[in-house]
């Protein structure tokens, strides 16, 4: 067994390698750029080593540096994470030219499984179902748009050596293929140096599932089961969870023995995924179509972990070292159900846009890894396990990818673990910048998750006009205003002390008119009793001034509340959503009718940065005229471009920005008449 190994990755990944090896006696080394020098993984780690700038081309995607920090340190291996140097084989040859073990799989599996247009290829020379398409590379937007229209829309182009959501646009019409062709070869250029596109058959209602796959390197190949990851954005998964509730134990076998044949052609070992596509029309399960393999870890390996009992990133590193797996396909089980929401940097109340900056406030619910990663290590405490890579004063930067953490749930049942997500989400606290935590706990509630009826499209069908909260009931709207009719008074109770604002002798209002979500409430505190429009409500909460957080049993249901006084009332967010509270003394509150309403100022005649990014073209000039929907610039922020159109038809005034600039949030691009 190694002695020593390097994670040649950062963040929460780095921190997830880290605590195996250490449970393992393995000592470990760090690699950092200037962005990370304070970053947690560089504390875990028993020694680390300076690799560069912030940017990723300079420091993590230079495999030079990585090998250096090897010898300096000594390190007998290495762990490439996911992403950065993951699965370019030249690195993999470097290493094994310096006689440093490769924590991952063979060379020619990364090769061959790599490039998308060739693992097609080897797909269906193997006797797996591929989807139809063009198998071969594209010369330019022309040839995009006739192979397009000889496969009939909708299609989709993919970079070739693209993942993780990166270098994809799906087209409906020759205009799509037009607009996002050069931005696919762009993007898989940028994030992966190479600008070859394909493009194939966009299956309608698809589901997408992933089937992980072990090897070794004695010949032994098994498959862990499935993994749904339908809930995505922008192909981005956002959910994933083990094991799917679409597929049935024959469909699971049928395409668990279909992706140990891939991998077997390829003399495959280590960790690794075979991503497909499955029909979601088709009843018997049958349609389902390879789409590419991953050759790494996944960032959602942890629901099959909690699932199977298997710490995958243990079992890499034994099968790097030369040891046989020590159990078979018979002993692969399913315990339970696993659910993964990854938390990211972005902002689902303003159209899901990148948001960086300082992590202000940062407190996960309790992590289930203990400090050896032994107790718990497989679920977490209470099947709540949290996977991070930040900490509560660090920047999330525009240099790396925009997730946060994963929060992970362990049940007994597929629902008790996204009621356990719900409650995590809940107490899970971070100030300071954008956060889809609202979001990921609306889909955990939203009837068709619950109900399984998935597919790739879930998000764009559920929330085409956008995000603007869970849906809140009428039962949680009276129990929230009895929460905050609570809070008022002890804030007021507690201003009456603070020498200067109330007279001492004054007590607090006894009744309140708590404004939520539409609705007016008059909750009235009588001693021990508390009742909302005239209805006794149980509540047990504890609360003081300046609290956070507030946990509450309101009527026998439990509640997690985030608090925030705002000038006129608080501000409580909970169970997927934000609520504005207006509260005033019962004897105050008729005086509101004659407040004057604030109208919020124009600026449709603004192009407006909506993220921190790069301009990376603009495509007006001063003077020209726009319609509405045309493309005007096009932002490169968090490794994706993001295209920015005109909202309406007008003409170009004033251009303030040019191609190459970095731009701040809300910086103002041009201005139109």
């Amino acid at each position: 067994m190694f002695k020593k190994i390097l994670i040649a990755n950062r963040g929460e990944i780095a921190c997830r390698v880290i605590k195996t090896a250490r449970r393992m006696g393995i000592a470990t080394v760090a690699v950092y750029s200037d962005a990370d020098a304070r970053a947690p993984f560089v504390q875990m780690a028993d020694e680390a080593v300076h690799i560069g700038p912030a940017p990723a081309a300079q420091s993590y995607l230079i495999a030079d540096k990585i090998i250096q920090a090897c010898k300096q340190t000594g390190a007998e291996a290495v762990h490439p994470g996911y992403g950065f140097l993951s699965e370019r084989t030249s690195f993999a040859e470097a290493l094994a030219a310096e006689n440093i073990a490769f924590i991952g799989p063979p060379v020619g599996a990364i090769a061959a499984m790599g490039d998308k247009i060739e693992s097609k290829k080897l797909a269906k020379a193997a006797g797996v179902n591929v989807v139809p398409g063009f198998v071969g590379e594209i010369e330019d937007t022309e040839h995009a748009v006739r192979i397009a229209n000889e496969i009939t829309y909708p299609v989709m182009m993919k970079a070739s050596a693209g993942g993780g959501g990166k270098g994809m646009r799906l087209a409906f019409s020759e205009k799509d293929v037009r607009e996002g062709f050069e931005s696919v070869k762009r993007e898989g250029l940028n994030s992966f140096g190479d600008d070859r596109v394909f493009i194939e058959k966009f299956i309608e209602d698809p589901r997408h599932i992933e089937i992980q796959i072990l090897g070794d390197q004695h010949g032994n190949i098994l498959y862990l089961n499935e993994r749904e990851c339908s809930i995505q954005r922008r192909h981005q998964k956002v959910v994933e969870e083990a094991p799917s509730p679409f597929v049935s134990p024959e469909m699971r076998k049928a395409m668990g023995e279909q992706c140990v044949a891939l991998a077997r052609a390829v003399g495959y070992y280590s960790a690794g995924t075979v991503e497909l596509i499955v029909s979601g029309k088709d009843p018997t399960g049958k349609s389902f179509y390879f789409l590419e393999m991953n050759t790494r870890l996944q960032v959602e390996h942890p629901v099959t972990e909690a699932i199977t009992g298997i710490d995958l990133v243990e079992q890499m590193i034994r099968v790097a070292a030369g040891e046989k797996l020590a159990f078979g396909q018979a002993d692969v089980k399913i315990d339970g159900w696993a659910i993964e929401n990854r938390v990211y940097a972005e902002d689902p109340y303003r159209g899901f846009l990148p948001s960086t900056g300082r992590l202000v406030r940062y407190s996960p619910p309790v992590d289930g890894w203990t400090d050896d990663g032994t107790e718990n290590g497989r679920r977490g405490i209470d099947g709540v396990r949290v996977d991070d890579g930040v900490y509560e004063g660090g920047e999330v930067s525009m240099f790396y990818d925009p997730m946060i953490a994963k929060l992970i749930t362990w049940g007994e049942t597929r629902d008790a673990a996204a009621d356990k997500q719900i409650a995590a989400l809940d107490a899970f606290e971070i100030e300071g910048l954008g956060h889809n935590i609202d979001f990921v706990s609306a889909i955990m509630q939203h009837p068709r998750f619950r109900s399984g009826e998935l597919t790739t499209g879930f998000i764009a069908e559920e929330y085409p006009e956008g995000f603007t909260g869970a849906a809140t009931s009428d039962a949680l709207k009276a129990r929230l205003a009895a929460i905050a009719g609570f809070i008022m008074t002890a804030r007021a109770d507690r201003a009456r002390q603070v020498d200067g604002q109330l007279a001492a002798t004054l007590p607090p209002p006894a009744s309140w008119v708590v404004q939520l979500g539409g609705a007016d409430f008059t909750v009235a505190l009588d001693g021990n009793e508390l009742t909302v429009n005239g209805t006794v409500v149980d509540l047990s909460m504890e609360y003081t001034p300046g609290d956070r957080l507030v946990e509450a049993e309101v009527d026998g249901e439990a509640l997690c509340v985030k608090v925030e006084p705002t000038r006129t009332g608080l501000r409580l967010t909970t169970r997927g959503a934000i609520h504005t509270v207006v509260a005033l003394p019962a004897h105050v509150a008729p005086l509101t009718a004659h407040m004057i309403e604030k109208v919020p100022p124009d600026l449709s005649k603004f192009l407006i940065c909506p993220m921190p990014g790069l301009l990376v073209s603009l495509n007006v000039a001063e003077g020209d005229k726009v319609e509405a929907g045309q493309p005007l610039a096009v932002v490169e922020a968090m490794k994706m471009e993001n295209i920015l159109r005109a909202e309406k038809s007008a003409t170009v005034k004033k251009v303030n920005a040019r191609a190459g600039d970095s731009l701040a949030v809300d910086a103002v691009i041009l201005e139109l008449e």
